[in-house]
């Protein structure tokens, strides 16, 4: 029988908290009564025997894009509350791509709705390339702007990276203003190496989550640049680079990235700290980097169960599976044995969508038989390869061929009504129907992947009619999660909304969907920064060589 009794409330602001302290510091595990008043620990002391549950901080997710979680921010944090997280360092970049730096106010606003430590950063690449439309432009004038502000910690990942090493004039400003500012600068090179890396790095760029190799990471690492290893929906490298712990645990950080909604019903950052002890890793340099690093990193105001540090931390079943019992943030019991008691609020609505609906000739892809270019997904990884196969035209068209898990694929403007740009996509697996999304990073255009015309036309079109959302359709059936607030987050119950994508992604692996997470890997088809082909609203791009490509190979 668990015991649950190991607090006492003094007052309305005064309790004291038994149990076993995980010393992160001292690298001990030992009895202790805390006391903590007014939403800070005011003593820790030592006593012969306190209840069998364990006292340590909070986990903390140091790099997250929240709306990833299809939630707003004040839902996201009732999820995460449950599995001990009380912290993020989030980048609101996809907002600020729909609705520009209103969309970064309405992020740091609503996360002050509930007691949850958001530290949101400044896009620093918005848009993110010059090969795709977005909704907005923030350039030095507003980074300058947003840096000033003391909700804003840190400038977010230099995606550009293209940029960096050319020196390019408004990158280099925006970094010379982090460094004005003092706030440290993310990274994002996914494949970077050698020199590059080197110079890169050198810029005054400090962290890394793009890393997919240990070779990667640990050139990185010793560039001086500090490694978050990412376990999301979609991109998962956490085998490749967990044994970087070993020897860094000073230089590395747990993140999600971007993480679905019903990936974040079952767990959060507790997976990574259960999955890293179970590999043998040692707790406390496994807890330095799950509770610690990006406190130190970012300059947060985090605690860590100590003394004057505010009464973040959580109480856990045992040091193994990490089963979170409570969680406290600023000494307020936040969530009870996997009960969120954070309250849901009510939002307001922010978006940019402006795109007509589509007709069926929009997906004709006209051409003579030929070979062509092909998007290969890989299921758990951000990175694309480019393939090809030879495809008969019937009547001047190209066409979907289920039997090889040849897709079509469409990028449409959301921001005005324009032709879509089209191409091929293999590994979805989809056999019939097709599924569409305004969640498409970076810009959000209306992606979609389907098996025929008539299957993607219906499904874009309900996507377009709610002006944003997640949607699947096969024959006359069609269904559809709404996300009114930029396109991106739904404003209902986060609970709900899981269980909600929970049937939408299972009606997707109705139609043959063989992807983990199928819509999350639909909506990095569009992000061009992330090699190697892809595609935007404007055609298919080559993510290595950063131009345009035409959808017939030359050889």
């Amino acid at each position: 029988m668990l015991n649950f009794s190991n607090q006492k409330t003094m007052s309305d602001s005064s309790i004291i908290i038994e149990g076993q302290l995980v010393d992160i510091y001292q690298r001990a595990v030992y009895p202790v009564s805390v006391s903590i008043d007014n939403g800070r620990i005011i003593d820790i002391r030592r006593i012969p025997a306190a209840p069998e549950v364990f006292l340590m901080p909070g986990f903390i997710d140091a790099h997250v894009h929240i709306e990833s979680s299809l939630l707003v921010p004040s839902e996201f944090a009732r999820l995460a509350v449950v599995h001990g997280t009380v912290a993020t360092v989030s980048d609101p970049h996809e907002i600020a791509n729909v609705c520009g730096v209103d969309g970064v106010t309405y992020m740091i606003e609503n996360g002050k709705q509930v007691n949850f430590k958001f530290f949101f950063g400044a896009p620093s690449c918005v848009p993110a390339t010059t090969f795709e439309t977005a909704g907005a432009t923030i350039g030095p004038n507003e980074i300058d702007t947003l840096l000033q502000n003391a909700d804003i910690h840190y400038l977010a990942e230099m995606m550009n990276w293209p940029g960096v090493l050319s020196q390019d004039p408004e990158v280099e400003e925006k970094l010379a203003l982090a460094k004005r500012y003092n706030k440290p600068v993310d990274g994002h090179a996914p494949g970077l190496r050698g020199e590059n890396a080197a110079k890169y790095a050198s810029a005054g760029i400090t962290t890394d989550h793009e890393c997919v190799t240990y070779d990667e990471a640990l050139e990185k690492l010793k560039l001086g640049m500090k490694i978050a290893i990412r376990e999301g929906s979609a991109a998962k490298n956490f085998n490749a680079l967990i044994d970087l712990i070993d020897d860094h645990p000073d230089k590395i950080m747990f993140c999600s990235d971007d993480k679905h909604p019903d990936s974040l019903l079952e767990g959060h950052m507790n997976q990574l700290v259960a999955r890293a002890v179970q590999r043998g890793k040692n707790i406390f340099d496994v807890l330095k980097v799950s509770c610690v690093n990006p406190i130190t990193h970012y300059g947060l105001n985090v605690g860590t169960l100590r003394v004057d540090d505010p009464a973040d931390f959580i109480v856990v079943e045992d040091l193994r599976e990490f089963n979170v019992l409570k969680t406290y943030i600023r000494g307020d019991l936040v969530a009870l044995r996997g009960k969120s008691l954070l309250p849901s609020t009510k939002t307001r609505k922010i978006n940019r969508f402006s795109s007509s609906m589509v007709t069926l000739n929009a997906f004709q892809v006209l051409g003579e038989t030929g070979k062509i270019r092909i998007i290969e997904v890989e299921d758990g990884q951000l990175l694309t390869r480019e393939g090809g196969a030879i495809i008969q035209s019937e009547n001047g068209t190209l066409n979907a061929d289920t039997d090889r898990d040849l897709l079509k694929i469409a990028v449409i403007n959301r921001y005005r009504t324009s032709s879509a740009s089209l191409g091929f996509v293999r590994n979805f697996g989809i056999k019939q129907g097709a599924i569409a999304s305004s969640v498409a990073h970076d810009s959000h255009n209306v992606i979609v992947v389907g098996s025929n015309d008539e299957a993607m036309r219906d499904a874009a079109n309900a996507v377009i009619s709610s002006k944003g959302g997640l949607a699947v359709c096969n024959g006359n059936k069609v269904k559809l999660l709404p996300l009114p607030v930029g396109g991106l987050m739904s404003d209902e119950d986060g609970f709900e909304v899981a269980t909600s994508y929970l049937a939408l992604d299972a009606f997707a692996k109705e139609i043959g969907a063989t992807l983990t997470s199928p819509f999350m890997t639909l909506s990095f088809m569009a992000l061009l920064v992330i090699p190697s082909l892809k595609i935007s609203d404007r055609g298919l791009f080559d993510g290595n060589k950063f131009e345009f490509v035409s959808l017939y190979r030359p050889d």
